[in-house]
C-alpha cells in the first residue's frame, strides 16, 4: 500500500541534513539519527563512514559519492541522549504518524523487527499501532535505555545478528539503514521475513529557519573557532522548505542493494510531508543532544543556546519547521 505522494522506484532526496549548521540546528531528525558508536564501516558499500573528527561538507554530487556527506558522523542521535532519561532530550521526537499506518497496512502481521532502534523511537510508534518489536541496536547504552522504555532489544550490528529462527513481517529502519551494509542488510532482512514481509528504511529532509540557523552558525564558529565542520546556512532566503534534489546517492544505494539481492519486489519511495512546531525553549532544550554540541565546555554550550535563543525570541518565540520523511521499501518476494 503506498504511502502520500508516493514516488514509484524515482529517487528522491532523504537528507540526513544539507549541512552541519542543518544537522546540529535539526530538531527532530528522527529517533536515531547520527551513528557515532558504530565501528568504522568504511569497508562497507556506504562510502566515507570513517574519520567523523574530519567530516568535511562536500562540494557536489561526485564529492558526496567520495565521502558520504554525512554530518551526523560521530554524533548522539538528535533528541536521543544516553542517560537517565530525565528533561526533553531524554526520548526522541516522532515519525509521521501517517507513515508508521502506511507502513503497518501494507506488512502482512503485526510482528516488527526495528533494525539499529537506538533508544527506541520509532520502534514505539509500532508498538502504540498494535505491533510486537524486536530491536537491534549495536549500542548497550542505548539499548538499556530502550529497554527501561519498554523495548524487548538484542545488541549487536544487523549483519551479525542471529536471528535464532525469528520471523517478522516487517523490517524497519529510522535513520540507521545508511550504516548497514546496503546489500548484506537487505539479505539479512530477506532471511527474517516472510512471504509478503515488508522492509522499510526511513529518513527526514529538514531545513530550520535562516534565522535561526544563522544564529548558530555564528556562534558556532565563534566559540570553536578551530572545527573542521562547515556549519554555513544552506540558505538565507526565508521561509526555507526542505529540499530533496541533493541525497538521491543515499536512496539509490538503499534501493540498489535490496535490487541486487533479488527478493525483494522493485524498492518504491514514499515521501510524507509534515511540520513540527517548537517554542524557544522546546528548541533549546533538545539542543544540547546534537552532535556538533555534545562535546561542548558548559560555558561554551551557553553561549550557543542565548544565541539561538535570541534569534527565536526576535522571530516571536517560536517558529515552525518543515519535514519531509522519505520510505525506501520492498516487499519479500515468494521465491528464495
Amino acid at each position: 500500500m503506498p504511502g502520500p505522494d508516493q514516488r514509484g522506484s524515482e529517487c528522491v532526496d532523504v537528507g540526513i541534513g544539507r549541512n552541519v549548521a542543518q544537522f546540529a540546528l535539526g530538531g527532530e531528525v528522527g529517533g536515531d539519527h547520527g551513528r557515532g558508536l558504530r565501528q568504522d564501516r568504511d569497508a562497507t558499500g556506504w562510502p566515507g563512514l570513517a574519520q567523523p573528527d574530519a567530516q568535511v561538507i562536500p562540494e557536489d554530487d561526485e564529492a558526496y559519492d567520495r565521502h558520504g556527506d554525512r554530518p551526523e558522523q560521530g554524533c548522539q542521535r538528535v533528541g536521543e541522549v544516553v542517560g537517565d532519561g530525565a528533561g526533553p532530550g531524554g526520548l526522541a521526537q516522532r515519525y509521521p504518524d501517517a507513515m508508521g499506518q502506511a507502513i503497518v497496512a501494507a506488512s502482512p502481521g503485526p510482528n516488527v523487527l526495528e533494525v539499529g532502534c537506538g533508544t527506541g523511537a520509532a520502534a514505539r510508534q509500532f508498538q502504540a499501532a498494535g505491533c510486537t518489536v524486536l530491536g537491534v541496536e549495536p549500542d548497550a547504552r542505548m539499548a538499556d535505555f530502550a529497554r527501561r522504555n519498554g523495548l524487548e532489544v538484542e545488541v549487536a550490528t544487523f549483519e551479525a545478528w542471529n536471528p535464532a529462527g525469528w520471523a517478522f513481517e516487517a523490517v524497519t529502519a529510522g535513520t540507521a539503514w545508511h550504516w548497514v551494509d546496503p546489500v548484506a542488510g537487505a539479505a539479512k532482512a530477506a532471511q527474517v521475513l516472510r512471504p509478503r514481509g515488508r522492509l522499510a528504511a526511513f529518513w527526514h529532509v529538514f531545513e530550520p529557519p535562516s534565522a535561526v540557523a544563522e544564529a548558530f552558525a555564528a556562534v558556532y564558529q565563534r566559540v570553536m573557532p578551530d572545527s573542521p565542520l562547515n556549519v554555513q546556512p544552506a540558505s538565507n532566503v526565508q521561509p526555507v522548505r526542505p529540499t530533496v534534489d541533493r541525497y538521491q546517492p543515499l536512496l539509490t544505494k538503499a534501493a540498489d542493494g535490496i535490487r541486487e539481492v533479488g527478493r525483494f519486489s522493485d524498492p518504491e519511495q514514499w515521501r510524507f510531508d509534515w511540520e513540527q512546531s517548537y517554542t524557544r525553549d522546546t528548541w533549546l532544550d533538545q539542543m544540547p543532544t546534537h552532535g556538533t554540541l555534545t562535546q561542548l565546555p558548559p560555558d561554551k554550550l551557553a553561549e550557543v543556546l542565548d544565541s539561538v535563543g535570541a534569534a527565536i525570541d526576535a522571530m516571536g518565540g517560536s517558529f515552525t519547521m518543515p519535514y519531509i520523511t522519505v520510505v525506501v521499501t520492498a516487499a519479500r518476494t515468494s521465491t528464495a
